[in-house]
């Protein structure tokens, strides 16, 4: 059963501790793990989609990192701060650190390489096809020659 939106659209780990007893729910955070002999030398931050979109996203990848799953939840593994100037569409969710809403997910897609990390701009590119929004970028700054 899906949580409050509060839960879905916050990652646990960024909620601050005076939303314990009477401010909120309480709420901890699962960090996911990597596996040994992949380099995260870029940092690791997670995007998650509700399950229904899970097998569409991971079958149209062109390249794919390492794959989290559980009942409700896929996660992809990005480099961190793969949310510079993007902003994913709902319902869609950015988890810095790799760390997610306490749940239990499992490995289910190990990537071929060295590296755990799902290229951000395919992903998010299917995300937004996949939930109906229009990918958007900020508009770029123009330097005067003057």
């Amino acid at each position: 059963m899906l949580k409050s939106m509060t839960t879905l659209l916050v990652p646990r780990a960024r909620r601050s501790p005076e939303n314990g007893p009477g401010r909120g729910p309480s709420l901890t955070a699962t960090r996911l793990t990597v596996p040994v002999g992949l380099n995260t030398g870029l940092g690791c931050d997670a995007v998650g989609v509700p399950a229904r979109f899970g097998f569409k996203i991971l079958s149209r990848l062109p390249a794919k990192g390492c794959v989290y799953a559980d009942t409700d939840w896929w996660w992809w593994l990005v480099p961190a701060r793969s949310d510079l100037d993007l902003v994913w569409p709902l319902p869609a969710c950015y988890a810095p650190g790799a760390e997610i809403p306490d749940r239990s997910p499992r490995l289910i897609h190990h990537p071929d390489g060295t590296s755990p990390y799902t290229p951000p701009i395919p992903l998010y590119l299917l995300t937004c096809q996949l939930t109906g929004i229009a990918p958007a970028w900020p508009a770029p700054q123009v330097r005067s020659a003057l």
